[in-house]
């Protein structure tokens, strides 16, 4: 099988196992700011690589704007766009959180995502109060990051016990000098570090909670994937199992800035 086919056949941004979820709650959001508003969205997609966010939402006829310090995925993403109904409206741009105070023309966004993007930045807050700058009063947020709970799981399932309680003490939640992350996050500190630069926090949830545990051999179709999409966002619609969402993989917030 073709490496395009594979990835079809894991499905796209709105699809996929690792960007369903967040694409569900984006879509909402941008609609009905889109309504509020009375036009399209700015957006900057901070981090953003390849551009699958990107040109979904451009596709949802918003204005794209994707900073990333990786030429070869900005590269792939300009071919994304070249390919899409919607190339016009997505801009690739070299850089990153330090860069983003000189990119004059992204000041007064209206929506900033930042993807995998806050575990490994050098300064967590530092990034944070960089994208509160360039939103606009009431502007959105949305982060998705690494879930420090998750690893301890992953951790225990691996037989590497020592490991998760280092991801337990550590203060970056890591597992060791061989942890390919800089750091992870309690839910709790990303509300701290959000409120301290000027946001307020509207909506969180729990992201790949099973779809990293379930072996991607039960995984390999269209039906199986839909089916693991359903039953997370009915677990976290039910109060009694919600709390399954302090296992996901990922945590995405939603933030307005005050």
């Amino acid at each position: 099988m073709t490496t395009e086919r594979r990835q079809q056949r894991r499905g796209g941004v709105e699809t996929g196992l690792r960007t369903g979820a967040v694409w569900r709650a984006i879509d909402a959001l941008v609609a009905g700011r889109q309504q509020d508003i009375g036009r399209p969205l700015r957006v900057l997609d901070l981090g953003g690589g390849t551009g699958g966010l990107a040109v979904a939402l451009a596709e949802r006829g918003h204005t794209v704007t994707v900073v990333d310090p990786n030429l070869d995925a900005l590269a792939s993403l300009r071919r994304r766009a070249a390919e899409s109904s919607a190339g016009s409206r997505v801009t690739a741009v070299q850089g990153d959180a330090e860069t983003l105070e000189g990119l004059g023309d992204l000041q007064g966004v209206d929506l900033v995502c930042c993807h995998g993007t806050l575990e490994v930045v050098d300064d967590p807050e530092t990034t944070i109060a960089r994208i509160a700058d360039v939103l606009r009063p009431g502007a959105h947020l949305s982060l998705v990051t690494a879930q420090r709970a998750a690893a301890v799981l992953a951790r225990v399932l691996a037989g590497q016990f020592g490991q998760a309680r280092s991801v337990v003490t550590d203060p970056d939640g890591r597992y060791g000098p061989k942890d390919p992350l800089p750091r992870r996050f309690h839910r709790a500190e990303l509300e701290q570090l959000l409120h301290g630069c000027g946001f307020t926090v509207e909506q969180v949830q729990g992201v790949r909670m099973f779809s990293d545990l379930v072996p991607s051999a039960l995984l390999d179709s269209d039906a199986a994937r839909a089916a693991l999409l359903e039953l997370e966002e009915a677990v976290l619609a039910d109060p009694d199992t919600a709390f399954l969402a302090g296992i996901g993989t990922s945590v995405h917030v939603i933030a307005s800035r005050d």
